[in-house]
């Protein structure tokens, strides 16, 4: 009698499967937590932020992807810019860093919907009409 090559695959690639999946939800974990280490602000909005010393001295890593402003000592406003990461500092008078934050640039995607012809992508935001946001057709 032949045995049953499934069940014999399955006996075979069950613990393999489980060790997978306990290696997915440890990445997923950490994909998570590394979400959770950076302060998001959406392209063209503002984000305030609100400290509990003064600030000396405001540095922003890459001024192309975010902006920040001194509203008052305690007081930073910060703006997206472009699509992207980049790091935001923040000084006290002594030079001790009151901040040191990754920032992430992004689209606000409540407002938005995707459209898919063929090869071409379109992403347009509807706040409340639908304008179109970006072409993200690739290019050759």
């Amino acid at each position: 009698m032949k045995p049953n090559t499934f069940a014999l695959a399955t006996r075979w690639t069950l613990p393999a499967f489980a060790s997978l999946i306990m290696t997915l939800s440890l990445s997923n974990a950490a994909v998570a937590q590394e979400e959770q280490d950076i302060m998001r602000v959406y392209k063209g909005h503002a984000r305030v932020l609100k400290l509990d010393r003064p600030v000396s001295k405001v540095i922003v890593g890459n001024s192309d992807v975010a902006d920040a402003t001194v509203a008052d000592a305690r007081t930073i406003v910060l703006t997206g810019r472009a699509f992207g990461t980049t790091n935001l500092v923040l000084l006290d008078a002594d030079g001790n860093a009151l901040v040191d934050e990754r920032i992430l640039v992004s689209i606000d995607e409540g407002n938005t919907v995707r459209v898919f012809k063929q090869t071409a992508r379109t992403l347009l935001s509807c706040t409340p009409t639908c304008e179109e946001h970006a072409d993200l057709t690739p290019k050759n």
